[in-house]
């Protein structure tokens, strides 16, 4: 292992941590030392202090009243999230997440849960939960496997791509074939499952973004992927 470190931030993991969320940060500081680096596993959580030195930032799932409990916080630490996320710093926000770093999540009663609008994005409360596997399709990554569960819709700007088209589920929002969102090196989706160990090739993309900001080239070691593929058919083959 050579002496290169990466810092992966985790943020919220008290409140924004739910259906495996975690299992994102493992699958990166995992594949980061199979590729020859050390790794500082860095949690923020409402109060702490930003830390200076990041490198992935990775973000979790949550219910309402998590988003709730956070959402002050990270509207005090918008400037820093959109710094980082302008200089290309990669970073990977799931479900509740992805709702606040768009404009704003509504809820059923009509309560305002404002976001960072580091993505052009809104959300609304649906009249169901869009729940269920979900497969989507993108050109960089191919098909995107994963699990979906939530009741937000997610309405995407002209700032943003999505993540990937719906071959079987309901995606943002069960009207348009969206799923997810793309901003520079941000991917935000609705996607648990865990996302990263049934898409090892998202985990290296975000991976690939960090060592090459920080270190300027990115060698990868040839890794082998078995499991992440048999997990994957698997998954193909499970119903909705």
């Amino acid at each position: 292992m050579n002496k290169r470190s990466i810092t992966i931030l985790q943020l919220y993991p008290r409140d924004m941590n739910i259906y495996g969320d975690w299992g994102n940060t493992l699958v990166l500081q995992r594949r980061l030392e199979w590729h020859g680096y050390s790794v500082n596993l860095t949690e923020y959580n409402p109060g702490d202090s930003f830390p200076d030195d990041v490198d992935i930032i990775v973000g979790g799932g949550g219910q309402d009243s998590g988003q709730d409990i956070i959402q002050n916080d990270l509207l005090a630490i918008s400037q820093n999230l959109h710094k980082l996320a302008n200089d290309g710093v990669p970073m990977l926000v799931i479900c509740g997440l992805f709702q606040l770093f768009g404009k704003f999540f509504k809820t059923q009663d009509g309560h305002i849960i404002e976001g960072i609008s580091l993505l052009d994005l809104e959300t609304h409360a649906g009249p169901e939960r869009l729940t269920g596997n979900i497969i989507t399709e993108n050109k960089e990554f191919g098909e995107i496997i994963g699990y979906e569960n939530h009741s937000g819709q997610t309405f995407l700007g002209a700032g943003v791509t999505p993540l990937g088209k719906v071959i079987k589920g309901a995606g943002n929002n069960g009207q348009d074939d969206s799923e997810g969102a793309r901003y520079r090196n941000v991917i935000a989706t609705y996607m648990h499952g865990s996302l990263l160990p049934k898409n090892p090739a998202i985990a290296d993309f975000l991976i690939d973004k960090a060592v090459t900001r920080k270190y300027g080239e990115f060698t990868p070691s040839v890794i082998d992927d078995r499991f992440a593929e048999q997990a994957r058919n698997v998954a193909v083959k499970r119903p909705r």
